[in-house]
């Protein structure tokens, strides 16, 4: 698609709380506008003459502390005053016609900040430059005389200052700067300061706008209801028999397999539709239960045919002729996402324009989305972002979901915007699933102690294959990202050196939908080899920490981060009376992490987690305040999926459908967490959001097993009558 420059204007609607740009002409070069007018200098700032600064974010911000990180990342280059920062959020379409200007709009696998820092950056200080020209040829001075900060440019031998503000207008109407240096990290300022959130206040005074919340003239409430069996269809509805209900406007099918009533009100709506007489065609998969799921993955176990992921030595041989074999089969379930905010979008179409807004942790892929459904070209479709009620990888775009649904009701009401919410048992029963898994290890170890050989078969799904089947493909049917935290090289590699090693993937796709969910793969694979080394630790006749010492000396950032988790939580020492400790390490999304368990167990079953120590070397720490957050918040996660959380298969259908069947852990049950940050800096960026939410689940595990002599192979605890109090 082409479009002149000088020829588009982009507007949306006020409600969006979106960026607004128009390129218009008065005299002289073209300037961008951001919605209050201020030019723009470069693709990431846009200042106002009061010297406000309008840095693009096209990341998603769903409580993780994206924005204000990359914002901070844009204002240390740019010198700016901090407190005069706001944030605009680019829209896919805008960043489509200026030739994805603002690159990536995905927001997952701990990438906001990790796969943006560079060119943030590099936007922060290009925008700086030009202001710094501007005032050095508004003054006709050599721009190396002056110099910025604060959101002032000074000339040296003059002590003359001026504001941003004043001089935007004429630095929006220079040539970007083709060659841009960045600040050495020594010489930061902001980057690596526990600066407040910038959405803070918004979601204190209610100003914040979630998806669930948007407003408009004329709008209308959709909800909806699909096959509750994966790859089933419609077969009929009665739309008479709901038609005449107080403020139903309309019922209609949506694709092939679901079926929405629009009213008035969402209540409306939703009454309607649970009165609807509908028919199903529930297809062959209504006869899969989760045993029938458990006993193909356990076929997997020991099947020929699996796809290698690390590899060196030979462990089968290591294994025969060891002194002693450890072994162990593990189990993970499906769990769902459970954002607070249900799945929800709201969409208008026109024959001549598309428009969609809400929560989705990938714009561009909601664009795909959209721009599929409407059957429209790019030019007239967009996407306006929502702040999101919780992602955790859920609102990543998927294929016929709720983006492709609230398109095609829009389309059947022309000119009316129509807000699409799921029920809290529609999200929960058409979830996008973190993937079942089993897990079978075998340990060899000498008349030493020594870990000779090590084979872990994998077998359950792959994500790839539902969601990304192109890169699947490409790497001749093995998934890398199932071997999270245990692949043989990059962001997730294996954190220990076995000199004879086998790391393989029986795959075992099922028909309920798997997705991407927080640390994904990591939080199965961190218990099954973390767990498994405190065995073969045991079988050793070593202690756990010196066991992974030893196989921890080619790795010293991994050594690092858990010696510090080590020491944090006493190890070595007696522990309080009553009290049992557990550790684990992994390396996830560039990171390296560790955690460090203390607990006590009453009556054999009741489990209280006193402190969880999460030891972390990301490279980089961008906002260390908000990393405590983040370390914090995935232990949550963690600790909620590992005691408590469980989706479960019966007659094709997922049998869970609230908050009473699908628990998650309480204030009262969440421990003192102390966070230990290791950054050792390095070109290399690493993850904050997802990579510590596995080692919680392995150290509680190991911790458990010294306080009750009992090893928990499967999760949730709660299916071997384990609570956490």
């Amino acid at each position: 698609m082409r479009m002149n420059r000088r020829s588009f204007i982009v507007g949306s609607a006020a409600v969006t709380g979106g960026l607004a740009l128009g390129l218009r002409l008065p005299f002289g070069p073209t300037v961008a506008r951001a919605q209050d007018g201020s030019p723009e200098i470069g693709v990431w700032v846009a200042i106002a003459p009061d010297d406000t600064v309008n840095i693009r974010v096209v990341r998603s911000e769903m409580g993780q502390g994206t924005i204000t990180g990359l914002a901070q990342l844009v204002a240390e280059e740019l010198e700016c005053n901090w407190s005069k920062v706001r944030i605009e959020y680019p829209t896919p379409g805008e960043s489509v016609k200026r030739k994805r200007a603002w690159g990536d709009f995905s927001t997952g696998g701990s990438r906001g900040i990790r796969e943006s820092h560079e060119y943030v950056r590099k936007g922060g200080a290009t925008a700086r430059m030009m202001l710094v020209q501007a005032a050095a040829d508004q003054w006709k001075v050599p721009v190396a005389e002056c110099s910025a900060a604060n959101s002032v440019i000074t000339h040296g031998p003059t002590k003359r200052r001026i504001s941003y503000g004043k001089v935007a207008e004429a630095a929006a109407r220079l040539e970007p700067p083709k060659d841009v240096k960045l600040k050495d990290p020594k010489e930061w300022k902001l980057i690596g300061k526990p600066v407040k959130r910038l959405d803070t206040a918004d979601k204190v005074n209610g100003k914040m706008v979630y998806g669930i919340d948007l407003k408009m003239p004329g709008l209308l409430n959709a909800a909806i209801k699909a096959c509750p069996v994966f790859g089933g269809t419609l077969k009929s509805f009665d739309a008479a028999q709901v038609t005449g209900m107080k403020g139903v406007k309309k019922v209609v099918q949506v694709g092939d397999h679901a079926v929405a009533v629009v009213g008035d009100t969402w209540w409306q709506a939703k009454t309607a539709l649970d009165k609807l007489p509908i028919a199903w065609d529930e297809g062959p998969n209504a006869k899969v239960s989760s045993e029938t799921i458990a006993e193909m993955l356990k076929a997997g176990l020991d099947a020929d045919q699996a796809f290698v992921g690390n590899q060196n030595g030979n462990a089968k041989e290591a294994l025969a002729g060891a002194a002693k074999k450890v072994e162990a089969v593990y189990a993970y379930p499906f769990q769902n996402h459970a954002c607070m905010e249900p799945m929800n979008i709201t969409a208008r179409y026109t024959p001549e324009k598309c428009e969609v807004w809400g929560p989705t942790q990938n714009g561009e892929g909601a664009f795909a989305a959209a721009l599929a459904a409407s059957g429209l070209p790019a030019d007239k479709v967009d996407v306006y972002k929502t702040m999101l009620g919780g992602g955790f990888g859920r609102r990543g775009a998927y294929p016929d979901d709720y983006v492709t649904q609230a398109v095609l009701i829009a389309k059947q009401m022309p000119g009316t915007p129509v807000k699409l919410l799921w029920s809290r048992e529609e999200d929960m029963l058409q979830g996008r699933y973190h993937p079942v898994m089993q897990c079978k290890l075998v340990g060899g170890l000498d008349s030493s102690g020594n870990l000779t050989g090590l084979h872990m078969r994998l077998s359950g799904q792959s994500i790839l294959a539902a969601v990304r089947p192109e890169v699947v493909q490409a790497q001749k049917g093995r998934d890398p990202l199932s071997f999270q935290g245990v692949f043989e090289s990059g962001e997730h590699s294996f954190s220990y050196t076995v000199p004879n090693l086998l790391i393989d993937h029986a795959m075992r796709n099922t028909h309920v939908p798997p997705g991407f969910w927080r640390g994904v793969n990591i939080n199965q694979n961190a218990i099954f080899i973390e767990c498994f080394m405190d065995e073969l630790a045991e079988a050793a006749g070593q202690d756990a920490l010196e066991f992974r010492r030893k196989l921890l000396a080619n790795n010293p950032r991994g050594l690092g981060v858990l010696n510090a988790a080590a020491e944090k939580i006493g190890w070595g020492k007696p522990p309080p009376k009553g009290r049992f400790y557990g550790l684990a390490v992994l390396k996830a999304f560039n990171s390296y992490v560790a955690g460090a368990a203390e607990i006590s167990v009453t009556d054999g079953n009741k489990v209280k987690v006193h402190r969880l120590v999460g030891a972390t070397d990301p490279g980089h720490a961008v906002n260390p305040a908000q990393i405590d957050r983040q370390v914090a918040g995935s232990f949550v996660y963690g600790l909620s999926a590992l005691f408590m959380q469980e989706c479960t298969v019966k007659d094709g259908h997922i049998e869970q459908t609230n908050f009473h069947d699908y628990n998650s852990m309480r204030i009262a049950q969440m421990p003192k967490v102390e966070t230990v940050l290791l950054p050792t800096g390095g070109t290399v960026w690493g993850g904050i959001g997802e990579p510590t939410i596995c080692v919680a689940a392995p150290a509680v595990l190991n911790a458990f097993y010294r306080a009750t002599g009992k090893r928990m192979r499967s999760v949730p605890l709660k299916n071997q009558g384990i609570e956490l109090v």
